[in-house]
């Protein structure tokens, strides 16, 4: 006896899909008015609500491989909006702060996210109360107390 299955009707895979054609989306725009990529914007988002922070913190709560993360650092201090400085609590680590041009270019990018936040509420129409909250109470369960899904 088989199981019917449909990847494409699967709601896992159709999140996962849906989060990664939202997220290019908005990269694409912060690349073109910006040139940042999407693991760049990610850690200014991060650096942007903690005065210092390290890597490892970074990698833990955006959801990037450590390398990316350690990438887009370098390339963000490269174009100076990060400042890197080693741990005074834990030597082996590094810490990321904005810099002022960091911060300007995050305000940018805040405004724009909201503008793309609307835009996105909008397609969803008179069901976005409904979807969002849905959302909420699916990201809300955590069986291994992590942020990995």
């Amino acid at each position: 006896m088989s199981l019917s299955f449909r990847l494409d009707d699967y709601l896992p895979y159709r999140l996962a899909v849906l989060a990664g054609r939202i997220s290019r989306e908005y990269a694409d725009r912060c690349r073109s008015k910006y040139g940042l990529s999407r693991s760049e914007w990610r850690v200014l988002a991060h650096l942007n609500e903690e005065a210092s922070v390290s890597v490892r913190e970074i990698h833990r709560r955006v959801d990037m491989d450590k390398s990316k993360v350690s990438r887009a650092a370098a390339r963000l201090e490269a174009a100076r909006l990060v400042t890197k400085t080693v741990s005074q609590s834990d030597r082996r680590l590094v810490e990321l702060k904005l810099t002022d041009e960091g911060k300007s270019i995050f305000h940018a990018l805040a405004q724009q996210a909201h503008v793309f936040e609307r835009e996105l509420k909008s397609r969803l129409g008179p069901d976005a109360d409904a979807f969002l909250a849905g959302l909420e109470r699916l990201m809300e369960h955590d069986p291994d107390g992590d942020d990995a899904a």
